[in-house]
Formats: structure tokens, C-alpha cells, sequence
């Protein structure tokens, strides 16, 4: 196969707009039966669930005129099986509905007022435990699983509530919860309780006590053994997120794992999972995310032995890891520098199944590139973390050096990982090199790492973005006239005062949703970002100074290069008037710029066409201004 030399930038890609914004997304599955999977697909943002018998091949829906997607914070927590029922939270109006999985109709199970997420069946199927959200008051429900009765509000008073767990016996239960102006990840407690039967046909709360965490110290994940002996959960109690084992006859805590590395994640949506106990209550099967590279190991409870399970090397990246009641296989959601997202399952014999492709794997693996993580010094000489990706493309070699995409995870409390992300690749087949900046603050690399950034939002994440640049052109990577910036959200904020504070050293802006003005965010946000800003600027409003310093609304005079800024119309969290403000000023000054404003969408673009028209007009903008001119 004869290979062309051509300018990068200006390689012709099979990565396409619409390839991309034609494939689905995964973001949770769940067994009913040791035979039985469901899992939640995206399709143009209509969450569908999709029931497989592991035993045959095909799969189909069991929702078609409902969208599934849970409405507590950013989501998450949108589905639960057992007994033989799905139970999802229905898009539109945050009900909780139940459908039988073999056949028949979802009919609801909770009235239509607020939201609900992270539904949990009871042992005995008869209960189902969850998280609502109304008038900004967080609670527990519990409610009767057949929707007979009306809900009873099970646990209040704190104010954000996550990870509901029932005890074997179901007269036990753990949760999460934690109060502002904290994040989950900042600190939570977890908590114990036990439950006896009410007047009004409902269990109520009887026992409670506090088990775990602190105001400084993040919990994640309660989990209860099959024998109901143990209550597992993870902490970052000694500064990295470590799974523990607690003994509840004893009241005594273990450490399992000890490795510098994540044994969790950030509470970022409910409903998350970073391991499960083996059926026998024998082993925890658990991922580990070393440098954003994830791995699948088990630890033996009784000898604290630890090994790596071989699901196939061609998986960088895996989550939302469901261990099956059997204790035979595991199930999870697992991508690749070269595979897009698969549903698959891992069987204990050795045996990797594929029950599902995110989208049509038609490309060789040589077809894409593949990250490398590295570290670099900081403006201060502190490390730095980030992956690499230089361009990659069979049917093309470059001329000179390559320009190079700076990608900005949002957050900023993010991580950008090793798996599959086909926007990468839609610029490295394109003949750009790619730096994700993991900047300080961001998780993945301990809590110290990730408090860097407390107070100092705005700093070090762009000047983590700087130094990159620098230390990749001075290793003669790229070519650094041809440096483009691009992020959504906390992201896009880091885009706008990058341009700001270091004009002409990017040639380009890419700025998704971005903050511009930080005393319009604190007051326009959602109630689980509604103090976030106390971490990441100061408390308000003693820090009004630093507030206005931050807000790159009021600097806009100092960008001189060219901006792209894409827009949902209807965003809750980072609303229209962020980016409105930012273009008039633009406008003003005749700074070249391009908007959009795509309606129907919110806090990330989920429809196809959105999709496909926002990739189609970043590759023309970046054409224009950072390749040809």
C-alpha cells in the first residue's frame, strides 16, 4: 500500500462527522440472572435498555416510547434489574417505572413530581430503595416495588444523598451522603442503618450510625458481602482511593489495596461502580486506574492476595464493572486506543464474549493512534501528568511537524484516560498530534494531586496547558505556530483565559460551554455545583476578588485569536448567556469567531445531527486558522 507524503493537518480521514455521531454510547450494565443482561444504550440522546441472554446471540429493546435517564445532578443511577423487572428512571418526568423483562408494558412506580435516580431492589423484591431530588431537598425514598403505595421519604437533613445499598437480610442498608459546600469526592460519610416495618406499610429508619468518612476524607461505593458479613466501600483516607473491607459484627475496618494508584472515581454522576464481590463472598474483583490505564484484578479476602485477570489487551479502559450472581463472569463497559466502547463479559474460565460494539469496528488497529502517558514540569517545576498521541494515518506520512490539538477535560475535577475517544482520533487521523493535559487538579494521580487545584482554578490548569506546549515544542514533537486549544465546560473556561492571559500562543480557541463569568455561574447552576466555586476560587463573598479575577468576561479585551464557541441552548449548568456574552465582545473588537447555538441540546451534545454538525465546523475552523494561514 503506497503511503502519500502531505501537510498534516490536511490528511483526508475515514474518521467522518457522521461516523462519529452515529455510533452509540454505554453507561451502565447490570445482571438479572446469571443467564440475564441489561444494559443502557444512547442512542441521538434517547437512553434505551437492551436485555441479552448470554447463552444465545442477539439482544433486544425493552423500551421504545420512553427515554431512560435519571435526573439527580448530572445523572447516572438510571436503572436497576431484579426479579425478573427493569425499574428506570424515565427521562421527561424523573418517575421511576417498572417493566417486566420478558414481556409486557412499563407502568410507573413513583409519582410525577421531582426526580429520581439510583433505584435498588430489595433482596426479597419486594422494596425499592432510591435517590429523589425535589425543590432542591435530597432524601432517600423507599417505596413498595409494585408502586402500590405512596413512597415514604426514608432518610433526610443532609444535602446530597448517592449509592443506596441493601444488606441480604433487608432489614440493613448503607448510603452515601454529604453536605455543601463539599463535592462527593471533597468529603462524605457513609452510613449504616437498619430498618423496621412502619404503621403506614413502609419500613422506616430505625438505627442509624456514621461508619466512614469525614469532611476531609471521600467514600465511594457502599457495597455488601453476598454472606452478609462485610460492608465494603473505597475511601482516599491515606490519600489515594483504597477499597476497605468493614466487619460488621466486629465494627472493625481493612484495607484491601494499597498501591499508589485509584481504586475509585469521582462521584461525578450517581450510580457508579470500581468493583463487586464474588458470589461466594471469596473475592472483590476491582479496576485500578494507574496513569489512566485501568486493569481488572481480584483480591482473595481471606489471604489478601491480589491478581490480574487477562480480559484482553486490546482493553486500556474499563468501568461500571457488574459481577454476575453466579460469580462466574463480569460484565462491564471496556474500550481501547483501537476498539471503541464494547459491552462485554469476562468469564473467570478465561473467555472475553462481546455481547455488544458501540459503533462499526471497520478500521484496522493500525488505523489509529495510541496514547502515551507522560509527565512534564509545571511553570513552577512541579510534575504534571497528560497523554500523548502523535498523528496516525495508513495512508499518509507528514511533512515537517505536526500541529498540535491541546485537549482541556472539564470537571475540573476530570481525567482524560486511555480509552477509546474518537474524537482523538478525528484529529490524529487528520494529521494532528494530541496533548490531554491532566493538569493539576485533576484526579486519577492521588488527592494531593487533586487538591493542587483548590483556590487555584484558572492558574495551574492553564499553565499546565502552557507548559505542555512548551516541553512537546522543545522536544521537537510539534510544530509550535500550529498550536490549537479546545474544552467543554471547566474546559472551555481554561480555553478563554488561556487566550486571555497568553495572547498569540495558541493560534486557535475551541471553547465548549465554557464559564466566563464566574459571579453569574455561583447564582445560575445547579444545586450540585452550586458551591463547588468555594474549592476551586474561595468562599463567596469574601472572595469577590478573585471571583472577578477569574472571570474571563472581564478580560475578553485581551483575545486576539480566533474562537469557535459551540453552545446548547437549553444548559442548565454552564446556561447561554456565558457564551452570548463572550461572542459580543468578540464581535465588538472584530476578533474572527464562529457560534453556534445548537437548540434542543443542554450541558454536552447528545442528538446525531449536533454531533455531526460541531465536528464538520471544527474541522472547517481549524483548516482556516491554524493549518492554512
Amino acid at each position: 500500500m503506497s503511503v502519500e507524503k502531505k501537510q498534516y493537518g490536511l490528511w483526508d480521514s475515514p474518521i467522518t462527522p457522521v461516523s462519529l455521531a452515529r455510533g452509540i454510547t454505554f453507561s451502565d450494565v447490570i445482571w438479572d440472572t446469571e443467564n440475564t443482561l441489561v444494559w443502557r444504550e444512547v442512542r441521538s440522546g434517547q437512553g434505551t435498555l437492551v436485555l441479552r441472554t448470554i447463552s444465545e446471540q442477539s439482544s433486544r429493546d425493552l423500551n421504545s416510547e420512553t427515554s431512560v435517564r435519571a435526573g439527580v445532578g448530572y445523572g447516572g443511577g438510571d436503572f436497576t434489574v431484579g426479579a425478573g423487572y427493569a425499574y428506570f428512571v424515565e427521562a421527561k418526568s424523573g418517575r421511576i417505572y417498572r417493566q417486566p423483562l420478558q414481556h409486557g408494558v412499563a407502568r410507573p412506580v413513583t409519582p410525577g413530581f421531582g426526580s429520581a435516580a439510583s433505584p435498588i431492589l430489595s433482596p426479597d423484591g419486594h422494596w425499592l430503595l432510591y435517590v429523589h431530588t425535589y425543590e432542591d431537598q435530597d432524601s432517600l425514598g423507599i417505596v413498595d416495588a409494585a408502586g402500590v403505595h405512596w413512597p415514604g421519604k426514608l432518610v433526610s437533613g443532609d444535602d446530597f444523598y448517592m449509592q443506596p445499598a441493601w444488606h441480604p437480610d433487608g432489614h440493613r442498608l448503607a448510603w452515601v451522603s454529604w453536605n455543601f459546600p463539599n463535592m462527593p469526592w471533597d468529603g462524605a460519610y457513609l452510613h449504616l442503618g437498619r430498618l423496621a416495618l412502619g404503621n403506614e406499610n413502609l419500613p422506616v429508619l430505625k438505627e442509624e450510625q456514621v461508619i466512614a468518612g469525614a469532611e476531609d476524607k471521600a467514600i465511594f461505593q457502599p457495597e455488601f458481602s453476598p454472606d452478609g458479613r462485610y460492608l465494603a466501600y473505597a475511601s482516599d483516607e491515606t490519600g489515594w482511593w483504597q477499597i476497605y473491607l468493614y466487619d460488621l459484627e466486629s465494627g472493625e475496618s481493612r484495607q484491601l489495596t494499597s498501591e499508589a494508584a485509584e481504586h475509585a472515581t469521582p462521584a461525578w454522576i450517581q450510580g457508579q461502580r470500581t468493583y463487586g464481590f464474588s458470589s461466594d463472598s471469596r473475592f472483590i474483583y476491582y479496576l485500578k486506574n494507574k496513569n489512566g490505564f485501568a486493569s481488572l484484578w481480584r483480591v482473595d479476602l481471606t489471604h489478601g492476595e491480589h491478581q490480574l485477570l487477562p480480559v484482553g489487551e486490546e482493553y486500556k479502559w474499563m468501568e461500571q464493572l457488574a459481577v454476575s450472581p453466579d460469580g462466574g463472569s463480569i460484565a462491564m463497559i471496556a474500550s481501547g486506543s483501537y476498539t471503541p466502547p464494547r459491552v462485554i463479559v469476562y468469564h473467570l474460565s478465561g473467555q472475553t464474549q462481546v455481547l455488544k460494539r458501540s459503533q462499526a469496528e471497520n478500521l484496522p488497529a493500525a488505523a489509529y493512534a495510541s496514547p502515551q502517558a507522560l509527565t512534564w514540569a509545571g511553570m513552577d517545576g512541579e510534575i504534571v501528568y497528560g497523554l500523548m498521541y502523535l498523528p496516525q494515518n495508513e495512508s499518509f506520512e507528514g511533512i515537517g511537524l505536526p500541529p498540535l490539538m491541546v485537549l482541556i477535560h472539564g470537571g475540573p475535577t476530570s481525567q482524560r484516560t486511555a480509552c477509546f475517544d474518537g474524537q482523538v482520533q478525528f484529529f490524529t487521523s487528520r494529521g494532528y498530534a494530541v496533548l490531554q493535559v491532566n493538569h493539576r487538579g485533576s484526579t486519577g494521580y492521588g488527592r494531593l494531586y487533586r487538591d493542587k487545584l483548590r483556590g487555584n482554578w484558572g492558574v495551574y490548569d492553564v499553565q499546565d496547558a502552557v507548559s505542555g506546549v512548551r516541553h512537546f515544542v522543545e522536544a521537537g514533537l510539534v510544530d509550535g505556530n500550529r498550536v490549537a486549544i479546545m474544552g467543554g465546560s471547566a474546559g472551555g473556561f481554561t480555553v478563554l483565559k488561556a487566550l486571555e492571559d497568553y495572547p498569540g500562543f495558541f493560534k486557535a480557541g475551541i471553547n465548549l460551554f465554557g464559564v466566563s463569568n464566574q459571579f453569574n455561574f455561583i447564582f445560575d447552576t445547579h444545586k450540585f455545583e452550586a458551591r463547588y466555586s468555594d474549592y476551586l476560587l474561595g468562599p463567596w463573598p469574601e472572595s469577590a476578588s478573585i471571583y472577578r479575577e477569574r472571570s474571563p468576561i472581564f478580560y475578553a479585551d485581551n483575545i486576539q485569536d480566533p474562537v469557535a464557541i459551540f453552545q446548547g441552548a437549553e444548559d442548565k449548568v454552564v446556561p447561554r448567556n456565558q457564551s452570548d456574552d463572550v461572542v459580543a465582545s468578540l464581535s465588538k473588537r472584530g476578533i474572527p469567531h464562529v457560534y453556534h447555538v445548537y437548540e434542543g441540546e443542554g450541558h454536552g451534545f447528545r442528538k446525531t445531527e449536533t454531533i455531526e454538525q460541531f465536528h464538520t465546523e471544527v474541522a472547517r475552523f481549524l483548516r482556516q486558522y491554524v493549518i492554512l494561514t
